[in-house]
């Protein structure tokens, strides 16, 4: 089954194949949840070249950002509930307002992640939350939400860093927001165990726990997708290769429509029961072929080294995001 992700687009912004061609300095405006990771994502912009500005006063918006200079240095700005006169109409107007200009491409970046994680962060952090007063920190991230709700529905991009590490946003960003293209379209294509959750930044999901389950031989248990034996043993069943065919026939028209809709950098997760065999061996084979497309492949396997025991909160390297 396929999971396809919505990207929203601004009201009014032209699609990329509408805007201008002269060169235009990028500015990103980075909101989101409090506790969602804007320090990391900051940080993460910085490496890619960005000028990285924190909590800035919406009045000073409009005289920050690069104006008339195509050459400009590209900004990333982290506007949030901590920032002065911060409102979501308020925000919203200053963000019409710095669209307008011919001469900025500007996006916003919206910074998600579950309630019960970001109450986790900070009970464990001990830190007090921006909109903390009396309350329980549970009921201030209700209230947060509520307050971005008009602030999300405006956003170019979302990301959700319920399960990313540091590494994994920056990552994201450095394929949706980098400042030297590539020429095609960049494909992330990872397998995953669906007992630890589907990726959240997924464009794509694929479930692949209808095919026969190395895990029950025990010679092939201790081995992954990437061991000869196990790949015999997919390829063996017979569901196998229609599958892989009908998965190939689907993406090759899909791939180009993405690309024309202005994507930049495409998501696709294959899941299985327990992430080390069928799942790691399909997505091997996926990232392969789109290779041979032409596409830019980045493969990874979340959780190839989790075994049997890993769960959502389970050890991961990195820290998060």
């Amino acid at each position: 089954m396929a999971k396809a992700s919505a990207t929203i687009e601004r009201a009014g912004q032209p699609r990329p194949a509408e805007r201008a061609t002269a060169p235009r300095t990028r500015v990103v405006l980075v909101t989101g949840m409090s506790g969602a990771g804007h320090s990391s994502a900051l940080k993460a912009f910085e490496d890619m070249g960005y000028e990285a500005v924190d909590n800035l006063p919406l009045a000073l918006l409009q005289g920050l950002a690069p104006q008339g200079a195509a050459a400009a240095r590209p900004m990333a700005i982290g506007i949030d509930v901590r920032t002065r006169g911060f409102g979501a109409d308020a925000f919203l107007q200053e963000l019409d307002r710095l669209a307008q200009h011919e001469d900025l491409d500007v996006r916003l970046l919206f910074l998600d992640c579950d309630d019960e994680a970001l109450s986790r962060r900070y009970t464990e952090t001990r830190r007090r939350h921006p909109l903390t007063a009396d309350r329980p920190v549970a009921d201030s991230v209700r209230h947060e939400r509520t307050v971005l709700r008009p602030v999300r529905e405006r956003a170019d991009q979302t990301i959700d860093t319920t399960m990313l590490t540091v590494a994994d946003l920056k990552r994201v960003l450095n394929g949706h927001f980098a400042l030297a293209r590539q020429a095609a379209m960049a494909v992330f294509v990872t397998s995953f165990a669906y007992r630890n959750g589907v990726p959240r930044e997924a464009d794509l999901v694929f479930d692949v726990r209808f095919l026969d389950n190395p895990h029950y031989d025990e010679s092939l248990r201790p081995l992954t997708g990437r061991d000869a034996p196990v790949a015999e043993h997919i390829k063996r069943d017979e569901a196998y290769k229609p599958f892989f065919e009908d998965l190939r026939k689907m993406l090759k028209p899909l791939l180009p429509r993405y690309v024309h809709e202005g994507k930049s950098y495409l998501t696709v997760a294959v899941g299985c029961t327990g992430g080390r065999h069928r799942s790691v061996f399909v997505a091997e084979q996926l990232a392969g072929w789109l290779n041979d497309l032409g596409y830019p492949v980045a493969l990874n396997h979340r959780d190839i080294d989790r075994g049997g025991t890993g769960g959502r909160d389970g050890p991961r390297t990195g820290g998060r995001a």
